[in-house]
Formats: C-alpha cells, structure tokens, sequence
C-alpha cells in the first residue's frame, strides 16, 4: 500500500514524463486556441486532457503509445471543432455560448441575471472591480462566453460597436449603440 516497488516507480517516472513531452508536443501543434480563455468546450478537452494524463501516469493497464493518440485525438477534435466554428457561426452556438448584456445604461436586466445564474451582488462586485462605484456611470456589463463580466464604462462606450454581437443588444436601441462618449 505505502510502497509496491521501484519498477512501478520508475514507470511512472519514465511514462509520466514522457506523456508529459509528448503533451506539450500536443498542445504546440494544436495552436493556442487550445490554451485560450476557456468556453465550455474548451473546458472539457482541457479537463480531458488532464484526466487522460493522469491515467498514463497511474493506470499500468494503459501505455504510453495509447495516452499520446488520446492526447492526439483529443487536440485534433477541439482544433475541428474551431475550425467547423469559425467557418459556420451558425454551428458556433453548438460549443459556445453568446455573450449576455446584464446591465444597460446603469440598468440591470434581472431576466438576463436569472437566466445566467447570476446575482445582482456579482454583478455589482464586477463593476466595483474595475473601480466604479455609481452604476449610472456604467454603459454595460456583458457576461462573455468566457464566463467572465466585462464593465464599460460611458466614459469608454465609444459608438458600441464592440457590443453588436451579443444577446439583449436591443435593448440599448439604435441610437445609443452609437451614441458618442
């Protein structure tokens, strides 16, 4: 239990390491994508991977050789899907989600708090984070598909042309998407 011999041991070492190369192999020619701001799909080839790491390390039952095809398989599925994705923005949806306006104008759209799962205390430490204290001084929070909030101020609205892609854009209206600052 404590201790099962040097050869496993030694195994773990030599096939860990050498699982570990070949990932970094996996990952440099998979392109940064792979290692980018995690979406949900992203999350779960990197999770994946981890686990098919680990498994070349502890598991005897599975060799090196199968690990790295695992390792190859699971790089080249999530360089597809990319590529599928950003060939067919309609088959984007399938992996990731849009981003979500959560506040307008200094307005917090509570539909778009619940149907994200999100509070108005989280939204609310979002925009204290980035040091504004007064909501009213805020043009937007958007939930990105990142699972990250990004707060613009109105000071950094600009004409909003950066917001043109995400859900409840509507909301603002044509005249202030491209309001000056």
């Amino acid at each position: 239990m404590w201790f099962d011999g040097w050869p496993q041991v030694m195994r773990i070492v030599l096939v860990g390491a050498a699982a570990y190369a070949a990932l970094i192999v996996c990952l440099r020619i998979s392109g940064k994508r792979t290692l980018a701001q995690l979406n949900v799909f992203d999350f779960i080839v990197t999770v994946a991977l981890g686990s098919t790491l680990a498994t070349v390390f502890l598991n005897t039952d599975v060799s090196w050789a199968e690990g790295v095809t695992a390792f190859a398989l699971l790089a080249g599925l999530q360089m597809l899907v990319a590529w599928v994705s950003t060939r067919w923005p309609r088959v984007r949806g399938l992996f990731t989600s849009r981003p979500a306006l959560l506040l307008a104008h200094g307005e917090i759209r509570y539909d778009a708090l619940h149907r994200n799962r999100l509070t108005e205390s989280e939204l609310r430490q979002a925009v204290r984070m980035q040091g504004t204290g007064d909501l009213s001084q805020v043009a937007a929070v958007v939930l990105e598909t990142n699972g990250k909030l990004s707060v613009i101020t109105s000071g950094k609205y600009g004409d909003g042309t950066a917001l043109e892609d995400i859900r409840g854009i509507e909301a603002l209206g044509d005249d202030d998407r491209r309001r000056p600052a």
